[in-house]
Parts: C-alpha cells; sequence; structure tokens
C-alpha cells in the first residue's frame, strides 16, 4: 500500500497535536504516560515530535484518555487556526435550561 504524502495541513495538525499532548502531559514522563495509554514511548515521542502527523484514532483515543482530555477538547485545538492550547467551554446541549 502506497501512502499519498502528507498535505501542509495534515502536518500542521500534527504538529500541533504533539504540542498539545507535551503541554497535557506537564511534568509527566513520557514513558509513564506512553505505558498507562498502552502505546510504545516511541510512538509518543513521534506524535509529541509531529513525525508521526496521522496517528490512528485508538492511538490518540488511548493517550488523550491518560491525559485527562476529552476528544472534542483534542479536535477542537488541533483545528484551531492559530494553534493556540486553550481548553474550550462546556458544550450546552439544545433544551438544557439554566438554573431559573
Amino acid at each position: 500500500m502506497v501512502r499519498l504524502p502528507l498535505t501542509d495541513a495534515e502536518v500542521e495538525r500534527g504538529q500541533r497535536l504533539g504540542a498539545l499532548l507535551r503541554r497535557a502531559r506537564g511534568a509527566r514522563s513520557m514513558l509513564d504516560t506512553a505505558l498507562d495509554a498502552r502505546v510504545s514511548p516511541e510512538t509518543l515521542r513521534k506524535i509529541e515530535s509531529g513525525r508521526v502527523a496521522t496517528p490512528a484514532f485508538p492511538t490518540i483515543a488511548a493517550i488523550a484518555d491518560v491525559l485527562g482530555l476529552s476528544l472534542d477538547e483534542v479536535w477542537a485545538e488541533i483545528n484551531r487556526p492559530d494553534g493556540g492550547f486553550q481548553r474550550p467551554a462546556p458544550v450546552r446541549t439544545v433544551g438544557a435550561r439554566s438554573g431559573s
């Protein structure tokens, strides 16, 4: 199977994903994070460095879970035009009532 070259947008999203995961990991070791997510430390290193710009969904889901990130947060952050890290505001569901 031949992989098509990544687009510039895919490369940028991969870099933003890596930066997000590094920031979310904070002082926690890469080894502990990888082992808790059941991925290899090398895989996590490649994702954090942007070398793997389009990692598999289950891999990202596992890492996000270990880091306490929702997949909605990950998606919102990697698709921000400026790539800045910012926890999104809670989503209000249709029909939700405020405390009145």
